[in-house]
């Protein structure tokens, strides 16, 4: 069961744009790493948020059409599971309804103290994952 897709806005700065007139392809993974974290900073308890942090794994991105400076650009990001320490997401950048890449990532929550995995508890994953929804 995924949980629910969670939007992050996306502006396009002009040091994202590189000498072919777009957005580098490398700011597309800066970009998943935003909405990610910002979606762990809105749904996360703060004790949580304040006592881990995420590292990745793995991403596996398909670039579909480039995005240019001024673009209205949204990452839709969804949780797809939490395995042990180990969260899966999948994000669509798009621009209205065009998808401009899709990105497959596997991310690591660690100890901000120990700096070692840290598994998410079912009580946070709750938070993510409700029930009848």
């Amino acid at each position: 069961m995924s949980a629910k897709p969670f939007a992050h806005p996306i502006t396009v700065a002009p040091e994202d744009i590189d000498f072919m007139g777009h957005v580098n392809n490398a700011r597309y993974l800066g970009w998943v790493q935003d909405a990610v974290l910002a979606h762990w900073h809105k749904i996360a308890p703060a004790e949580e948020v304040a006592s881990k942090a995420w590292v990745a794994l793995k991403h596996e991105i398909t670039y579909r059409k480039p995005a240019f400076l001024d673009d209205e650009v949204i990452a839709r990001t969804v949780l797809e599971k939490v395995q042990g320490a180990r969260a899966f997401y999948t994000t669509m950048i798009q621009r209205g309804e065009e998808v401009l890449a899709e990105v497959r990532s596997a991310w690591c929550c660690i100890d901000a103290e120990t700096l070692r995995p840290a598994r998410l508890r079912e009580e946070v994953t709750r938070f993510f994952f409700p029930q009848g929804d």
